[in-house]
């Protein structure tokens, strides 16, 4: 079969709606080659040394890739694909570059271009996220491994949005907490909190193709007696109250549900947001505020931010 390569030079702040454009024209993932990885002093933290190609990024910004496979549609679709990355602009998006280049592609080539940029990565002192085909072993028996397979969709666990959620969920869930993850995407941030041992999560997106992917992703992690997805807006359909939110998603998204997010926390509870580049952390911060929360912890790694914020005891 015949595939066409979707490239998109953009910005690290569009790679997140760029990616879900892709996902919804019906991509099965995306490829990030972003230069500032050939920077990264990985011994420093808890990642590994990769041989790394400067051929393979380009010399500014990001390139988001994504395949297709070709058929007659392929070129409305490419269309459509350039429209709705336009209208990212009205969102106060910095799309960069925002130039678009399509080839083809064997599926060999596609299946390996997935492995080239895939390896298992220690993201914190306790979790490693591994590809399925990958053999690994335990470092320590307190390690805890989170199975993904990029094939699915919605990335490989490693963006640093994502990173520095899971890290704060390290900080914040203990045993028997309830949870809920907004926009759960390939539901890795659901599978670590079920590993953390919560009692029970709740997974949520809208994205159907994002349900599909979270439910493939909780099985192979065999965390389904605690983790249930189902398809929804934001928080609408939760009715009780959890000890936790986590929401790695857009800023602009985040702030139109803060104070939904507020109801939905215990007295005492913690919500964690991420997906926020740097230059809107404090729009969040005060709308956070504005909701009646507290702002616990601001975490940074590269252009993006992480907030967790506390509801306070009543």
């Amino acid at each position: 079969m015949k595939w066409s390569e979707i490239s998109i030079h953009t910005t690290n702040e569009a790679i997140e709606p760029i990616s879900n454009i892709l996902h919804e024209a019906g991509a099965s993932g995306v490829v990030i080659e972003d230069p500032g990885e050939l920077l990264k002093d990985r011994e420093d933290q808890f990642g590994e040394i990769y041989d790394l190609n400067p051929e393979d990024y380009p010399d500014s910004g990001v390139m988001v890739k994504a395949y297709l496979p070709v058929n007659s549609f392929l070129a409305e679709t490419v269309d459509g694909i350039k429209q709705e990355i336009s209208n990212l602009v009205s969102f106060n998006i910095d799309i960069g570059e925002n130039k678009v280049y399509v080839s083809e592609v064997n599926e060999e080539d596609w299946a390996t271009a997935w492995k080239k940029y895939y390896n298992p990565v220690k993201i914190s002192s306790t979790f490693t996220i591994v590809p399925t085909w990958e053999e690994y072993e335990r470092v320590s028996s307190d390690e805890l491994i989170i199975e993904l397979d990029p094939g699915m969709a919605f990335g490989t666990g490693t963006h640093p949005t994502t990173v520095m959620c899971i890290q704060a969920l390290e900080r914040t869930v203990v045993k028997g907490d309830t949870v809920i993850d907004v926009g759960t995407g390939s539901g890795v941030l659901s599978i670590a909190a079920a590993l953390l041992e919560a009692s029970s999560v709740y997974a949520l997106d809208l994205d159907e193709v994002a349900v599909k992917s979270a439910l493939e992703n909780i099985s192979l992690n065999q965390v389904e007696k605690i983790v249930s997805v189902s398809q929804g807006n934001l928080l609408s359909g939760t009715s009780e109250p959890v000890d936790v939110i986590v929401a790695n998603i857009l800023a602009e998204v985040i702030l139109t549900f803060t104070d939904d997010a507020y109801s939905m926390t215990k007295p005492g509870g913690t919500f964690i947001t991420s997906g926020i580049i740097r230059q809107k952390k404090d729009t969040v911060k005060e709308a956070l505020k504005a909701s009646g929360f507290e702002i616990d912890e601001v975490m940074t790694m590269e252009d993006w931010v992480a907030i967790i914020a506390t509801r306070p005891e009543e």
